[in-house]
């Protein structure tokens, strides 16, 4: 089984607004970047969609170690998930059901943690991490500049820069 190594951020220019995504893939020598971003989103939504990329890009079952500073994602994938499966995919709000926000990210991103074997460790953003600093420099880059711009997403495949 590969061994991968994989950072993630995601950035917004308002919440909701613009917002960009970014991964960073090591495995041994090899070292890939990715990004991509929308013109309206929120920043738990690159947060989940820079895991989620990234995960996608990984092309047989492999053993992760992926790092992000979201504790939102940690959080949920490492206390909230099974919860919200066993509820039918809603949060307890007081006496009331919501759905879960999100719902659709974290449907995929359960898919793909059950396809690899997946550690997610919480890192503390801007603490001086090169990779985490990395990703967070392509998830703000990947962010579109206008909102009359095309949208800035950018195939998984595409090195950033």
């Amino acid at each position: 089984m590969n061994t991968v190594t994989i950072y993630t951020d995601g950035a917004c220019s308002g919440n909701p607004g613009p917002g960009g995504w970014g991964a960073i893939l090591v495995s041994g020598s090899f070292r890939k970047e990715i990004c991509g971003g929308e013109r309206e989103t929120t920043n738990n939504r690159m947060e989940l969609t820079a895991a989620i990329e990234a995960l996608k890009a990984l092309r047989s079952p492999s053993d992760v170690d992926l790092y992000t500073d979201s504790v939102y994602v940690r959080s949920g994938i490492a206390e909230w998930i099974n919860a919200w499966k066993a509820n039918g995919w809603r949060r307890r709000s007081g006496k009331r059901w919501l759905p879960v926000k999100n719902e659709e990210l974290w449907r995929a991103l359960d898919q793909l943690v059950a396809r690899h074997q997946v550690r997610f460790h919480w890192v503390e953003g801007h603490s001086g991490d090169p990779d985490n600093e990395r990703a967070d420099e392509l998830a703000r880059g990947a962010i579109p500049l206008s909102s009359d711009e095309s949208p800035a997403r950018r195939s998984p495949s595409t090195v950033c820069g």
